[in-house]
C-alpha cells in the first residue's frame, strides 16, 4: 500500500470512528497533495507525498515555536497533536547520532575541509535523509562536523 492509499484509508478509518480532529488532518494533507498533482498534472509517487507531509510538519514546528514564544499554548496544543499524526506516515527519523554518521561520511565523500564547502556537502547530504531527518538538525550537524 502507497501513502496516498494508507492516507485514503486512515481517513476512512477516522471517519467511521468520527475522529474529526484526525480526519480533519488527513484532509489537509491530502487536498495539498491533490493541488500538487492538479499543478503537475500526474500522481504523486510516495517520496513526493513525503516531500509533501515534511512541508506540512515544517510549517506546524515554525508556527509552533511562534506560538510557544508568545506564551499562546492554547494555540500550541492542537499544533503539537497535528504534527503527531502527520509523523505517523513519515518513516522512522534517525536519531543524532545516525545524522553525524552520514554527515561525516558524506564531508569524507566530497572532500569539504571548511564552512565554504558546505554547499556542496548539503546537496550530497540531502538526497541520503530525504525524510529521514530533520533539515535543522542535518544543517546543524554539517555547520558542527565543518567547524
Amino acid at each position: 500500500m502507497n501513502l496516498s492509499e494508507r492516507l485514503n484509508e486512515d481517513m476512512k478509518q477516522a471517519m467511521k470512528s468520527q475522529d474529526k480532529f484526525k480526519l480533519s488532518v488527513i484532509r489537509m494533507v491530502r487536498s495539498a497533495v491533490k493541488n500538487i498533482e492538479i499543478e503537475q498534472r500526474k500522481a504523486l509517487e510516495d517520496n513526493e507525498v513525503l516531500d509533501v507531509l515534511s512541508r506540512e510538519i515544517k510549517q506546524r514546528k515554525d508556527s509552533l515555536q511562534e506560538f510557544e514564544k508568545a506564551g499562546r499554548e492554547d494555540l500550541a496544543e492542537p499544533l503539537k497533536a497535528e504534527i503527531d499524526i502527520l509523523m505517523e506516515y513519515l518513516p522512522q527519523q534517525l536519531s543524532e547520532e545516525e545524522v553525524k554518521a552520514i554527515v561525516q561520511q558524506t564531508i569524507q565523500e566530497v572532500g569539504a575541509s571548511s564552512k565554504a564547502d558546505m554547499g556542496k556537502v548539503m546537496s550530497a547530504l540531502m538526497p541520503k535523509v530525504k525524510g529521514l531527518a530533520d533539515g535543522k538538525i542535518v544543517n546543524q550537524c554539517v555547520q558542527q562536523l565543518l567547524s
